[in-house]
């Protein structure tokens, strides 16, 4: 028997983050751009060191609310400027200004990806180890209507770069006809599956805001393939009427998305387990591809060898959080994980990497 042990690897491509109370991240999850720093000394040279220094804890917060739940914000490890300096490759300024004494700047920082795993999983906090796929966002008030000012405000150019990548319908007629006819208690995937398919949406969430006195409730109710649908409630504070108060409950509606996400993807790196899988591998290069390939699942942490035969193979995968989470890393990496009658298959789909043709 030969065992083959592979690191899990921290590369989940999330997209920017452009929510205004918060820096971006277009060049990638682990690089926080748009920290601005402001400090003076004696020299400008001390300064610049002074205000890089106070940037590295506001970005290691910002990325670390980024990768964790909510729920989980309290528990962020308290790092010194050493500890931090470790975590981060590089960092680089935009808009500087300095004179003799001070110096101002917007300083980007560039984190390790794989230190930055390493931490969160020797501190116990579970993180979100694989993209999010694009959902479906319906906005209703209570109904859907695609140029309603909740609609408008939930498909701002803010949120086009998200944690969690979505769609709201605006300018496709047939769709909005389609989403005319739903009601927000009693819409089922069905209802939704047609518009959901055109944008490779797998789920939807429906958005409903409703004044309630002083402030606006914030309904979130999530529907998703062979799953019973969810739902959540935030409360925004009133701004005069709701229509006022739309930009700031798109806002809160977007963290909400988020959070969903996190608490259904976060992994719990103390939960382990084993599942043996039969593969389809009709040559040694296949093999050798579809090991490779294996190497790059986030939540794989080993592989070992059961069985191999012309054709096929028998593999014992390790792996960290649940088997619906190893089944999302491994569809990520191209890879259809089912169970037929028992047995556990593992096949390459088309965005498998495995090098092999």
């Amino acid at each position: 028997m030969r065992r083959l042990l592979f690191l899990p690897a921290l590369a989940f491509a999330f997209a920017a983050f452009c929510l205004s109370s918060q820096p971006a991240f277009a060049d990638g999850p682990f690089t926080v751009s748009g920290v601005h720093v402001d400090a003076s000394a004696a020299a400008v040279v001390e300064a610049r060191n002074f205000a890089v220094s106070n940037g590295r804890p506001l970005a290691w917060q910002i990325l670390f609310r980024r990768l964790a739940r909510q729920q989980d914000w309290t528990r962020q490890p308290i790092l010194d400027d050493a500890q931090l300096k470790r975590l981060i490759t590089t960092y680089y300024p935009s808009n500087e200004r300095r004179s003799t004494r001070r110096y101002v700047a917007d300083m980007t920082y560039v984190f390790n990806a794989e230190a930055v795993a390493r931490l969160l999983q020797s501190s116990g906090i579970p993180y979100a180890a694989t993209p999010a796929k694009r959902v479906l966002v319906i906005p209703m008030a209570p109904g859907y209507s695609r140029g309603s000012a909740w609609t408008v405000a939930l498909a701002s150019p803010r949120f086009a770069f998200g944690v969690v990548p979505f769609t709201v319908p605006i300018g496709d007629a047939p769709d909005a006809n389609a989403l005319d006819r739903i009601t927000f208690d009693t819409a089922t995937w069905t209802d939704v599956a047609p518009v959901a398919a055109r944008i490779r949406a797998t789920e939807a969430v429906l958005i409903e805001a409703a004044v309630a006195g002083n402030k606006l409730t914030i309904t979130l109710r999530r529907l998703g393939v062979g799953e019973l649908p969810t739902k959540t409630s935030i409360d925004v504070p009133l701004i005069q009427n709701a229509q006022a108060t739309y930009p700031a409950a798109a806002d809160a509606a977007v963290h909400a998305i988020e959070d969903m996400w996190k608490s259904h993807a976060a992994v719990d790196f103390s939960q382990k387990g084993q599942l043996v899988v039969d593969v389809p591998a009709g040559s040694l290069a296949q093999f050798a591809g579809l090991q490779n390939a294996l190497a790059g699942v986030p939540n794989v942490t080993g592989v070992t060898v059961a069985a191999l035969d012309i054709g096929a193979a028998r593999l014992s995968l390790s792996y960290i959080g649940t088997v619906d989470q190893l089944r999302d890393g491994l569809a990520q990496s191209g890879f259809v994980l089912t169970n037929r009658g028992g047995t556990w298959q593992l096949s390459q789909g088309a965005g498998a990497n495995t090098g092999v043709p």
